[in-house]
This record gives structure tokens, C-alpha cells and sequence, in this order.
């Protein structure tokens, strides 16, 4: 599943993205490397970004690029 598929609340482990090294640079520099785990904390309303909790620190990724990030549950 994707990162807008992950459920609001619960942690998810980060996979694995698609996407070009701009993708990939962007990701990193955010912190969401595979392996690492990452907590969905609201869905912004008609098709906003959405917050997700990485290491303490809340970060706005765009729908678009969070449905590059492939999750699983923990």
C-alpha cells in the first residue's frame, strides 16, 4: 500500500519509493527512508497534503508525492 492508504494514527514502516533521483533527493531530505517508520497524523480536506510524524517532527507531503512512498504495517 501507499502512504494515503496507511491508516490516520497508526505506524507504518517505509518500503520502498517510485519515482526519479528528484523524488528520491526530496524523500531523503525529509527523513523517509526505507526501513524507517512514519505515523500519518490527519488528511487535509479536498485534496490537501497530508501530515505524517517522522522522528518527532511533523511534516506536510503532498498527495502526490506520498503516493510514491509504499508502506507496510507494523
Amino acid at each position: 500500500m501507499n502512504l494515503l492508504g496507511a491508516p490516520k494514527g497508526k505506524a507504518v514502516r517505509v518500503v520502498d519509493y517510485t519515482g526519479g533521483k528528484g523524488v528520491s533527493f526530496k524523500l531523503r531530505q525529509l527523513g523517509l527512508c526505507p526501513g524507517r517508520e512514519v505515523k500519518v497524523l490527519r488528511y487535509a480536506p479536498m485534496g490537501g497534503p497530508i501530515m505524517v510524524d517522522i522522528d518527532g517532527r511533523s511534516v506536510a507531503l503532498g498527495r502526490g508525492i506520498a503516493s510514491r512512498v509504499k508502506v507496510e504495517k507494523i
